[in-house]
């Protein structure tokens, strides 16, 4: 969970830059900032995001007076603390006044009269708590993503179905199901997270192409294009990347 604030206007638009994470952002600023779509949709307002959102480079935001709580969420855990499954998010976004309805405009005002960030990410907190009445995903699932993350995205699909015990169409199928992608796009945007955040930090290109399993710095280059629009010179500035180190420090 993380808090921002940025007074005037955006410079530019920013880039939203894909991440293994099914985020959630609660706005409450002066005015209503926007997030726009590579299929010329528009979202207003407070939102959810499925893994993944922003792949491509398409997904671009704008606003001024923006203030906002970000929470990002295990796509495994979403749907139980959301009541929406990643998968029915389909790699997009929706508003949180489609989803809750009436609630979304109490949160709102909630979050912007309250007297400092702490008090925001504690009612946050405990909003989220209230709300997690779903069942989660199957646990083998549970169980594969996690791998999938503490692997680095280095892991093999029909290796994790053979450890669960399932076949390797079944776990494909439960995991898409469940995660809102295959395993092994799962497991793609996870090395893609690690290597980029890795050039963000100043890292060498090679470097970070053979430990993070790509073939070359050719085959880096075209993941980080294929997930952002922009070449690994041009994204490591991205805002949406740089501020990770203080908004979520390791």
């Amino acid at each position: 969970m993380a808090g921002f604030r940025v007074p005037g206007p955006l410079v530019g638009d920013l880039r939203v830059v894909p991440h293994p994470a099914v985020m959630l952002i609660l706005e409450f600023g002066s005015e209503t900032p926007t997030v726009g779509d590579s299929a010329g949709r528009c979202l207003r307002g407070s939102l959810v995001a499925g893994p993944g959102f922003g792949s491509g480079g398409g997904v671009r935001a704008w606003g001024k007076g923006v203030e906002c709580v970000q929470v990002r969420l295990s796509p495994v855990v979403a749907g139980a603390v959301l009541g929406v499954c990643p998968a029915e998010l389909a790699h997009g976004a929706a508003t949180l006044d489609d989803l809750w309805g009436g609630e979304a405009s109490w949160i709102r005002e909630r979050l912007g009269g309250a007297d400092s960030w702490q008090d925001r990410f504690d009612f946050v907190d405990a909003l989220l708590a209230r709300r997690a009445t779903r069942p989660s995903v199957d646990p083998e699932v549970a169980w594969a993503w996690r791998r999938i993350v503490a692997g680095g995205g280095l892991v093999r699909v029909d290796r994790l179905a053979a450890e669960v015990g399932w076949s390797r169409k079944r776990l494909w199928s439960r995991f898409l199901s469940g995660v809102g992608m295959p395993p092994k796009r799962a497991a793609k945007l996870v090395r893609f997270d690690r290597a980029v955040h890795r050039l963000v930090a100043g890292e060498d290109a090679a470097r970070v192409a053979a430990d993070g399993g790509y073939c070359d710095q050719s085959h880096l280059h075209r993941d980080v294009l294929a997930f952002t629009g922009a070449t690994p010179g041009a994204v490591v500035g991205e805002p949406f990347l740089t501020v990770d180190d203080r908004a979520w420090p390791t």
